[in-house]
C-alpha cells in the first residue's frame, strides 16, 4: 500500500496497482470459466449507478486473448472509477471522493497494474509468486527511489504545483493538476529534477487488439445505468434512457475537462 516515486514512471500508487493486478486475474478466470457458454454476464455492483459486464466469447478467442481482454475490461473499470467519483460516487457515506479523482498517479498506476497482471497470467510461475517477482522487477526497471524520504522529497517538489496544503481533504481543491488523457496510451508525470539520467520515461499502452488483430472492444460491453448525480441530458441530449457503455467514456471525459476549465477560470 502507499505511494512510491520512480524516476521513469512517476508516482506509483501501490494500492491502485495491486487492485488492477488482481482484477485482471479475477476477470480472466471468469472469462475462461464461461468461454464454453459463448457468452458471459456479470453484475458488478453500483458505482455511479448499476454496472454490468456482458461479454461475447467465441471459440476463436484464445487463452492469450482472454488475458488481454481481461486487462482491457479491468482498465476500463478503473477509468470508470475516476469518472464516477468525479460525478459524486463515494464508497464512504457523506465523504465525497472527487478530491482524488484523476489524480496524476492514478491512471498510470492502474494501467501498470493491468500490465503486470497480464504478465503474471502469461508466466509459468504460480500466480502470487509471478506477481511478486514482476512487481519487484518493474519497480527496479522504473528506477524506483531507495527510501520513503526520497518519495516525500519528490512529492514536496511539486507542492503548490500539482497539489496544495492550503486546502484540507476531502476538498477537491487539494489537487491542482489532474490526468484526463487516459487513452490509448499513458506517459507518466515526472517531477522535474527527479528523472532517470540513463533511460527515458516508460510509456504504457492500453490493450486494444486480440492476437489476430481484432478489436478487444468488440467482445464485451460495460453497461452503466447512471444515477441522477450525472448531468445526463447535458451530455447525451439525444437519449431517453440513462444507460451508457465504455464507448461513451470520451463524452464523459470531455465533460470533466469542461468542468475543470470552468473551475480554473473561476479562481484565476
Amino acid at each position: 500500500n502507499g505511494i512510491v516515486y520512480t524516476r521513469r514512471g512517476g508516482f506509483i500508487d501501490m494500492g491502485h496497482l495491486r487492485d488492477q493486478v488482481d482484477w485482471t486475474a479475477f476477470l480472466y478466470t471468469e472469462l475462461r470459466t464461461n468461454k464454453p457458454n459463448g457468452k458471459f454476464t456479470m453484475i458488478l455492483g453500483r458505482e455511479g449507478g448499476e454496472k454490468t459486464l456482458n461479454a461475447l466469447l467465441p471459440a476463436t478467442l484464445t487463452d492469450p486473448d482472454l488475458i488481454l481482454l481481461a486487462g482491457k475490461i479491468t482498465y476500463d473499470l478503473s477509468v470508470w472509477h475516476e469518472i464516477a467519483t468525479w460525478f459524486g460516487a463515494s464508497t464512504i457515506p457523506f465523504v465525497p471522493e472527487r478530491y482524488s479523482s484523476f489524480s496524476v498517479e492514478d491512471a498510470y498506476s492502474n494501467l501498470l497494474g493491468v500490465t503486470i497482471g497480464i504478465k503474471a497470467l502469461q508466466s509459468e510461475l504460480p500466480y502470487e509468486e509471478a506477481v511478486t517477482r514482476i512487481i519487484d522487477e518493474t519497480l527496479k526497471n522504473l528506477d524506483v527511489v531507495s527510501n520513503e524520504a526520497e518519495t516525500y522529497l519528490a512529492m514536496e517538489s511539486v507542492r503548490d504545483i500539482w497539489w496544495t496544503r492550503e486546502k484540507k481533504l476531502p476538498s477537491s481543491k487539494v489537487l491542482l493538476q489532474r490526468q484526463l488523457q487516459v487513452y490509448p496510451c499513458l506517459k507518466p508525470w515526472l517531477v522535474p529534477g527527479w528523472t532517470s539520467l540513463s533511460k527515458e520515461s516508460s510509456e504504457l499502452s492500453v490493450p486494444e487488439l486480440a492476437t489476430n488483430g481484432e478489436s478487444l472492444n468488440d467482445f464485451y460491453q460495460l453497461e452503466f445505468k447512471l444515477n441522477y448525480k450525472f448531468p445526463f441530458k447535458k451530455m447525451f441530449p439525444d437519449r431517453k434512457d440513462r444507460n451508457i457503455t465504455q464507448n461513451d467514456f470520451d463524452r464523459l471525459l470531455a465533460r470533466v475537462a469542461t468542468e475543470l476549465n470552468k473551475k480554473d477560470s473561476k479562481f484565476r
